[in-house]
């Protein structure tokens, strides 16, 4: 079947989730800086969420790019992979909202965790729904990349508890990682 309806409803649904999150950013009290400083952490959240559903988008766009078809199995994965993004405004804000204190950190982890094995999940749907010598089966390869992430989230999750902050640096290390659209889609379409 094509891939057209999958791909609308996919940008449709990270839309949604954008903004969701952005309405949960709340105006301040004051007209001066001041009044701005205890919203600090509560942005720093949403702008990592925000680029973390950027490249979710971006990597989506590519991968589905270099898919020929779809079947029913990459419909459900694809869902799964949205189920997980749609959390994402919960456990920002949630984060956000306590400063980055161990659990709402350990919590956003998971959940990106769950959303990372979720694309993964999507990508071996889409590999195994296409030939050996396709497009999309060369350019995703092995997977490299998203395997490193599940670690790295791993990593974090058990960080939180120590140190909320150096588990917060492992999630922007997963965005720099990812920042960069999939390169192997690129050449290999090229």
């Amino acid at each position: 079947m094509g891939k057209g309806r999958l791909e609308a409803f996919s940008d449709g649904v990270l839309a949604i989730i954008i903004t969701i999150m952005v309405l949960e950013l709340k105006v301040p009290e004051g007209a001066d800086i001041a009044a701005l400083f205890p919203l600090l952490p509560v942005f720093v959240s949403y702008v990592l969420s925000f680029v973390f559903l950027g490249i979710y988008w971006n990597n989506h766009h590519h991968m589905l790019q270099a898919a020929q078809h779809v079947n029913g199995r990459v419909l459900w994965a694809n869902l799964h992979l949205l189920f997980w993004l749609s959390l994402i405004p919960f456990v920002t804000g949630w984060m956000g909202e306590n400063e980055f204190v161990a659990l709402p950190v350990a919590l956003y982890g998971a959940i990106m965790w769950m959303a990372g094995f979720a694309y993964y999940v999507l990508a071996r749907a889409l590999i195994a729904c296409h030939v050996e010598d396709s497009a999309l089966v060369t350019a995703l390869g092995q997977g490299f990349k998203e395997k490193a992430s599940l670690v790295l989230y791993t990593i974090a999750i058990a960080l939180s508890i120590v140190n909320s902050w150096l588990a917060f640096a492992l999630y922007v290390l997963v965005a720099l990682i990812w920042f960069i659209p999939d390169r192997r889609i690129e050449k290999t379409l090229s």
